[in-house]
Formats: C-alpha cells, structure tokens, sequence
C-alpha cells in the first residue's frame, strides 16, 4: 500500500462520488463532526494517520482527507476505524448518516418524503420516472445531459436514485401508482440492451401487489398531462405534497386548494391511460419489438 491516497485493496479511494459538496452546508457539517471524532479515537489509540492508515488499508492521505472533512468515508472505512480503534460500534454506527450525505441536499429531501409515503402518484412524460429505472438507465440518463456533469457527479447522482428504490422493500408496502408515455417505453435511451433491461424492470415492478403502472398511448386525442410531468405524495397524518411542472412556479406544494387542482390532473390522467393489466401487456409488447 501506498501513503498517496491511494487504498489498498478494491476499495477505490480515489473512487468518483465521495468527495464532499462545498454548497451542502448540512451535508458538510456531518462529514466534518464525523471525522473529528475519527481523529480523537485515532489519537486517543496513540495511533499516527500513517500507522491507523496502514492497519485500515488506506493511505495517510486519504485519512487525513476525511479526519479534516473533506472526503466521506466509505462504509468499509467506518467499519474498519471502528475495529481498529475499539469503538465499540461508535464509529460504524455512523454508516447510515455518512450515506445520506454522499445524496445532494434536494434528493435527500426528496427521499425523506417518500419514505414517509403512504401513496405515490406519479405521471412521467419524457423519461421513466425515476424510481423505475434501472442503474443502467439511469447511467445514461444523467450521462446525457448538457452541459456534461462530471463523472463523479453522474455517479454520486445515479447512487442516490438507486438508493430511493428502496421504497418497493418497504414494510408495511405503500400503494405506488405510475403513468409512463408510451414514448417513454421506446425511447431508447443508453442503447438498445439497456432499453430491454429497463422495461423488463417495468414488468417486475408492474406485477408488484401494491403498483399500479399504466401507460399513455401517443395516440391519444384528449390528454390532461400535457403539462409536464406531476407527483403527489400522501402521508399516514392525512397530510400531502405535490409537485406539477409549469405549475406553482415547479416547486413542491402542500396548500389543499394547489393540491387539489394536482390530484384531480392526475386523477384525469389515470382514467385516460391503459388500465394496468392493458399495460403491462402493451410493455411486453415493446419488449418484443425492441
């Protein structure tokens, strides 16, 4: 091993999407009171960086990167400082927080909703939505974009939209409910394999108990999203929070009278698409076009 920041092993220190986000001011603040405490445990073991370095696996460098905040630590990191250090679970319990962080400021957000959701109404008009998609497509979504993300920054965005997904696990189940385009099932974003991969996704998510996923047929001569794309979520306190592009200047809203007109568009736009065992048929179609 090396004292150039470069890890040992598979680990990948120098790995895109663990530096921290200066404009985070919450996200920073975390990463920096976690290593301060990696700091005092390492100090308090009469360890220097290079020593706790080479029993961690990683280069002095790196541990002086995150003792000072300015890289988060990988899980593996944390479990091994923990071990190391004698701990006691201390350090490694800061696994989860340190996750959440590596997630910009609005999808942290975004993710605390819907894992307080109790329903999910979503309707996509120009890409799968987002806790549809495959890693893959994801990939190529965020790739695409102009001007270019850097690559860290596609990853650091593409691992977030993963982590979301973890809403399909959840226990007791919320009633998830979704309206894709058709144009959204054809477009063949990342190449044709990734297309095919996506929508075999949308087949395993589609025959879920609790999702509901529909499509809009192109060939619809009354449509009431052609607005943009919309999201409603609803809470177990009878509380709820929307979002309609275009709508409310594109921002979030929770007022029952902007709620109300969001519900009813997706309401209207449920009843106008595919039922879903239509849809579901109508993917299986595509799949076997493409």
């Amino acid at each position: 091993m090396s004292v150039d920041g470069t890890e040992r092993g598979d680990g990948g220190a120098d790995e895109p999407g663990w530096d921290v986000d200066p404009d985070d001011e919450s996200g920073a603040a975390v990463v920096a009171a976690v290593g301060r405490q990696i700091k005092v445990w390492r100090e308090a073991a009469g360890l220097r960086a290079t020593e706790f370095g080479t029993a961690i696996g990683y280069g002095e460098d790196q541990v002086y990167k995150v003792e000072g905040g300015k890289r988060i630590p990988r899980p593996e990191f944390l479990d091994r400082a923990d071990e190391v250090l004698g701990a006691g679970g201390k350090l490694a319990a800061m696994k989860r927080d340190v996750a959440e962080v590596r997630y910009p400021k609005k999808v942290r957000e975004l993710a605390k909703l819907e894992a307080q959701a109790v329903e999910l109404a979503a309707y996509g008009n120009h890409n799968i939505h987002g806790l549809l998609q495959t890693r893959e497509y994801a990939q190529a979504l965020f790739g695409m974009r102009r001007p270019a993300f850097a690559r860290d920054e596609v990853e650091r965005l593409v691992a977030a939209r993963v982590a979301r997904q973890s809403i399909f696990e959840r226990s007791p189940a919320p009633e998830l409910s979704f309206v894709q385009e058709e144009v959204t099932l054809r477009r063949s974003l990342g190449g044709r394999m990734v297309l095919r991969q996506q929508l075999e996704r949308l087949l395993e998510l589609g025959r879920l108990r609790n999702v509901e996923l529909q499509v809009m047929p192109t060939a619809r001569a009354d449509h009431a999203g052609m607005g943009g794309e919309m999201q409603v979520l609803k809470f177990g306190d009878g509380s709820a929070v929307g979002r309609s592009e275009g709508d409310f200047g594109s921002r979030p809203v929770s007022d029952p009278k902007h709620l109300r007109i969001i519900e009813l568009r997706c309401g209207i736009i449920r009843a106008q698409a595919l039922p879903p065992g239509e849809s579901l048929a109508f993917v299986e179609q595509v799949l076997g076009e493409t």
